[in-house]
């Protein structure tokens, strides 16, 4: 069968004036985040989402997508990244900037996929929407052979229109449509973000409950809130969800388990009228592909209570702690200062950002934390907003 066309549409190239006028942010088109090296050469979105995290870039008022490169420089500079590994770095695409299914912004998206799926590169590759999806698209997504390509599509129901002005129905109709023509692509329902009070109600779990069947696994999530997303909230007279702003996402306790009460337990025999729930994105999408987690969350234990037994069997087998000498040889070369701690749960640093903490966590397959900002027992990594304190092992 021939591969679908990709459609070959340009968008303006931003001059070197402009770009030098950028957020050094979205000036430097590669960044490494927790699920991957995530790649955003093209930036601005008209989708309004009130809690977007381009608030956090200054150019929240750029509505028009632009692009800074051509997507052939892009992919040269993503693959010959100093921290990109062929075939086992994660890779996120358009996740920081802009929507990746745009109408103008998705013949970018299909090329990246190409030029990547033509070097025989088998990554892990992210792309995150909340726009309308067609069965053409769906083609194309199954045209590649070789990228082990995920669509994660976001779904809040949030109905306030200026929190959420764009329909949950588009993403849920793209969901259905993804997970219909799924063949050489995986889909997940991205539930998120969840914020107490506004799209937490019984009817909204139901409906995530109702979309979860309709993808090959469900990852949810609270809100992103920073300072300059609530100042957004308050300059536009929107309700503001927390008091305090936090590094990490929000979600607390009694969110989380409401939603574990409506969904239940996993089942090994997938007899659950629902699909399979996880708390953290890297599981949810090694679970749709049969793989163990790439994050090591396995070692962070108590996440796993929400999991299948067989999914829990896959990543114990693939969870090897690293020797102590090699951590400690890769991550001096990175920089690290202080001691550095291989625990049960976790590798340990001082004195590395995020970029190179990810570098050793997907090397390593095991859990990279700063000691100077632990993870709670039960928290996973989130703000402690909502959160009482429990005892129980504390990491780094």
């Amino acid at each position: 069968m021939t591969a679908p066309a990709i459609p070959r549409r340009t968008l303006p190239l931003l001059t070197t004036e402009q770009i030098s006028g950028l957020n050094s942010g979205l000036a430097d088109v590669i960044e490494y985040r927790k699920s991957g090296l995530s790649l955003n050469h093209v930036v601005g979105c008209p989708l309004d989402c009130g809690y977007c995290v381009r608030h956090l870039f200054g150019n929240f008022e750029m509505k028009t997508p632009r692009a800074l490169m051509s997507d052939e420089d892009a992919v040269s500079m993503l693959v010959g990244h100093p921290y990109f590994r062929p075939h086992k770095t994660p890779i996120q695409v358009f996740n920081r900037a802009t929507d990746p299914m745009l109408p103008v912004v998705k013949p970018h998206t299909f090329e990246v996929l190409r030029l990547l799926d033509e070097q025989g590169l088998t990554n892990h590759v992210l792309v995150i929407t909340r726009w309308r999806v067609s069965a053409d698209d769906c083609a194309v997504l199954n045209s590649f052979k070789h990228l082990r390509l995920t669509v994660l599509v976001t779904h809040s129901g949030i109905d306030h229109p200026d929190i959420e002005p764009v329909n949950s129905a588009y993403a849920a109709d793209s969901l259905r449509m993804l997970y219909e023509h799924a063949e050489n692509y995986r889909t997940i329902l991205y539930w998120r973000p969840i914020v107490p009070g506004l799209n937490d109600s019984d009817e909204h779990i139901e409906r995530a409950r109702e979309l979860s069947l309709h993808a090959h696994a469900t990852v949810f999530t609270g809100l992103f809130f920073r300072n300059e997303i609530k100042a957004y909230y308050e300059d536009h007279g929107m309700p503001v969800p927390y008091e305090d702003t936090a590094r990490r996402k929000i979600m607390p306790e009694q969110a989380e388990q409401r939603i574990l009460s409506a969904f239940g337990p996993a089942k090994a025999d997938g007899g659950a009228e629902w699909g399979t729930l996880f708390r953290k994105t890297s599981c949810g999408v090694a679970y749709a592909w049969g793989e163990a987690d790439y994050n090591g969350h396995y070692g962070v234990r108590e996440l796993c209570d929400i999991c299948p037994p067989e999914q829990i069997a896959l990543c114990k087998k693939a969870w090897v702690k690293p020797p102590l000498e090699a951590v400690e040889q890769e991550a001096r070369a990175l920089g690290a200062t202080g001691d550095i701690e291989v625990n049960d749960r976790a590798i340990v640093v001082e004195g590395l950002d995020e970029p190179p903490r990810y570098y050793l966590q997907h090397g390593f397959g095991y859990q990279c934390h700063d000691r100077n900002k632990p993870h709670h027992y039960r928290q996973h990594g989130r703000a402690p907003i909502g959160w009482e304190a429990e005892d129980g092992p504390k990491t780094a």
